[in-house]
């Protein structure tokens, strides 16, 4: 009926299993993760500075926007009026300390920030987030901003240049 036939067996073949890296297989493979890093170093850095010049734009769109605010309500009689005062606070911190509504009749405060936020070019951590920033009065001209009595703009004291080619204090 059925007849089994027994296949022959072949030779067995040893095979030497290596049980690690050459040399040059361990060379090429530093020399791609070196590329690689040197590649990415200098992207992160990018990267960093792009996070904080962003911080950087929020940080004086808010602050300047307290500064207008505080204006408006100057204007508006909300905050007392003095006869030498053109309607810009005498620091930063009034920003966040508040004053008192003379339109309230319980005199609660008019707060503009809640916080003065800290400037992110300023490396010296010594200082208060409201010194971190250099201040221009209103009677100072926009090219050359000077201190003074009052602030009615602000700017970076950094004297680093930006991704886009403009100094952190002209921004």
């Amino acid at each position: 009926m059925f007849e089994r036939t027994r296949l022959s067996q072949s030779p067995v073949i040893r095979v030497k299993v290596s049980r690690g890296f050459t040399l040059i297989e361990l060379l090429v493979s530093l020399a791609i993760l070196g590329v690689l890093a040197s590649i990415t170093v200098p992207i992160a850095q990018v990267t960093l500075q792009r996070s904080k010049e962003h911080d950087l734009r929020r940080a004086l769109r808010e602050i300047r926007q307290g500064l207008d605010d505080y204006h408006r309500a100057y204007v508006d009689g909300r905050i007392t009026k003095s006869l030498d005062g053109n309607g810009y606070p005498k620091n930063l911190d009034v920003l966040a300390t508040g004053l008192p509504d003379q339109r309230d009749p319980k005199q609660k405060k008019i707060f503009f920030l809640r916080r003065v936020p800290r400037d992110p070019m300023n490396p010296d951590t010594t200082v208060s987030d409201t010194e971190s920033w250099g201040t221009r009065c209103y009677s100072s001209e926009a090219d050359d901003p000077k201190q003074g009595e009052n602030v009615y703009d602000i700017h970076s004291m950094s004297e680093k240049e930006g991704l886009n080619g403009v100094v952190y204090s002209k921004w």
